[in-house]
């Protein structure tokens, strides 16, 4: 689920130009754009490939990626942003125009093509994340008309071939070069390659062939998710083109914070306040966890931010299952107020320990602050 460093999916060095970027995308668009690659991973790599040039190509959205990472791009916004480019268009550009080779643009435009993919959020609570849910979604995708049956057509007045292609979508020009007579193919411009002319567009998609509908599914989270995470759905995008595949729907999961619980990878953070006789004393306290509440030990004189370690009560890994521990911080917490008897009882212990404050040695061991970011990684 970890992103690779856009710079690394184009290939280019962070002080690239905007033109080395957009080279370096044209090239690789060209290798692994589904409609033309074989390579079986295809369809994952352009869109990753996409998704790095949607936001290098942009000069404010480049400056916040080098400043802050993937966490300053991406979903921050609550919007999901298509960086998805139109191959067609980019091989004309590469190869027809400029020369005057014609690849077929009238074929291209009727060849399958892989629909869009879609994105929404899910939110869950922390236990959900942790232990998995399934969850009832609701989006909106375009589905086939169930007026016109995906036709365009209003019932009773089918499409006709059209007269300019004489139905195939093409019509072709000889062009004379420096290379002879070159005969070019390009999409009719009567009717845009599809080689029907619709008379009597349907009433209720308007000759699109497609509705807007809302679907509802429930899904599986797997236990373990964490905020930000993403989890593919196959098929459940818009539509293909010309009898392509369905795109993908992602759900970018939320996690609502916990009251108690912090997480970190697959460990749990949970900060435990103990008071001054049961540091000193050591005592058997009860703490709660994600499966309930647990036995914990305070080990006699125990100092603040002291990290006591509860195995296996940690969130499962997404991938392997395993478990990973929680971490109880110690805070000792001092009475603000005292009772005259509890008064009394700190003076005779005040007298009886003796000794004046005294600095603590920068080389005398980790304190608090040291142990505690030490954990975090701070």
């Amino acid at each position: 689920m970890t992103k690779r460093d856009y710079y690394e999916v184009l290939g280019v060095e962070r002080n690239a130009s905007a033109e080395e970027i957009k080279q370096a995308f044209r090239q690789l668009a060209r290798r692994y754009h589904p409609d033309v690659s074989t390579d079986p991973d295809a369809e994952e790599k352009f869109k990753e490939i996409n998704e790095a040039y949607g936001i290098l190509s942009d000069p404010q959205k480049r400056a916040r990626y080098d400043r802050y990472g993937h966490a300053g791009v991406g979903e921050a916004a609550g919007t999901y942003q298509d960086y998805t480019v139109n191959f067609s268009d980019l091989f004309e550009e590469l190869f027809g125009g400029a020369f005057g080779f014609g690849r077929g643009g009238g074929r291209r435009a009727r060849m399958p093509r892989r629909g869009r993919d879609l994105q929404m959020s899910v939110t869950l609570r922390f236990e959900e994340a942790v232990f998995g849910v399934e969850k009832e979604i609701e989006f909106q995708r375009d589905e086939t008309c169930s007026r016109c049956g995906g036709t365009g057509a209003e019932p009773g007045h089918p499409p006709t071939a059209c007269q300019t292609c004489g139905g195939r979508g093409v019509v072709r020009q000889v062009r004379n070069t420096i290379f002879g007579q070159i005969m070019q193919e390009s999409a009719c411009p009567t009717c845009r390659g599809s080689g029907q002319i619709i008379s009597h567009p349907c009433s209720t998609c308007q000759g699109r062939g497609l509705e807007r509908r809302t679907v509802r599914k429930k899904v599986s989270i797997p236990a373990g998710v964490s905020d930000g995470m993403q989890i593919r759905l196959p098929g459940e995008g818009q539509p293909g083109l010309n009898g392509g595949p369905n795109g993908h729907l992602y759900l970018v999961v939320n996690v609502k914070p916990h009251e108690y619980f912090q997480r970190r990878d697959d460990d749990i953070l949970l900060e435990l306040n103990i008071n001054v006789a049961q540091a000193a004393l050591g005592a058997e306290v009860e703490v709660p966890t994600l499966d309930g509440s647990a036995h914990l030990r305070i080990p006699p004189g125990t100092q603040p931010g002291k990290v006591l370690t509860l195995h296996g009560k940690g969130v499962p890994n997404v991938r392997s299952g395993r478990r990973g521990d929680q971490h109880v911080v110690i805070n000792v917490e001092v009475p603000r107020r005292l009772t005259a008897e509890q008064r009394a009882l700190f003076e005779q212990l005040a007298a009886s320990l003796g000794g004046e404050p005294t600095p603590r040695a920068r080389n005398q061991g980790k304190s608090f602050w040291d142990r505690l970011n030490e954990f975090l990684g701070g």
